[in-house]
């Protein structure tokens, strides 16, 4: 299995730093018979070699660090797993804000069904009390579907007036 590149992206990326600031390290780093793709397979091999479900930065790159340090590590084959990859992600402020809307969407969309239960055996209405709040919302809704036919005929009417003609002076 093929490491994936966001994986290898990172260890390469700590690894170059590593050797930009440290000499020792940096003539390691260099050696022939070592290369990038081996040496996730060798941090892959030592993380199912420890069992865990998660490691610490700093022992993924301490691995990475190790593979390069010593010449007998190698032949390493690939290790099928998955990695998930901590990777700080700078938002813009609109962004923020958006996240920030639909999260609290989110929040209030997963209570609005508790909520309505709860309305339920908190109000109590009659039959009666129903049968008036029904005609009340047939009324209104009559009432505005009647105003928007109202105002519909009116912008036809203005629109088949015929233009008044101004006599002519000639």
């Amino acid at each position: 299995m093929k490491t994936s590149d966001a994986f290898k992206e990172t260890i390469k990326n700590y690894l170059d730093n590593r050797a930009a600031q440290d000499e020792l390290f940096a003539a390691n780093y260099k050696k022939e018979n070592k290369n990038i793709d081996e040496c996730c397979n060798y941090v892959m091999k030592c993380a199912k070699e420890g069992g865990f479900s998660g490691y610490t930065d700093e022992e993924v790159f301490g691995w990475a660090v190790h593979y390069y340090d010593e010449d007998d590590i190698k032949n390493i084959s690939p290790i099928s797993g998955k990695v998930i990859i901590n990777r700080a992600v700078e938002l813009t402020d609109d962004e923020k804000v958006k996240a920030k809307e639909m999260a609290f969407k989110a929040e209030k969309d997963k209570y609005i069904p508790e909520v309505k239960e709860e309305l339920k055996k908190t109000i109590s209405l009659t039959p009666e009390e129903i049968a008036e709040a029904k005609e009340e919302a047939k009324k209104l809704a009559i009432s505005e579907a009647l105003e928007k036919m109202k105002s519909k005929k009116k912008a036809e009417a203005k629109e088949q007036k015929p233009e008044e003609v101004q006599p002519s002076l000639f």
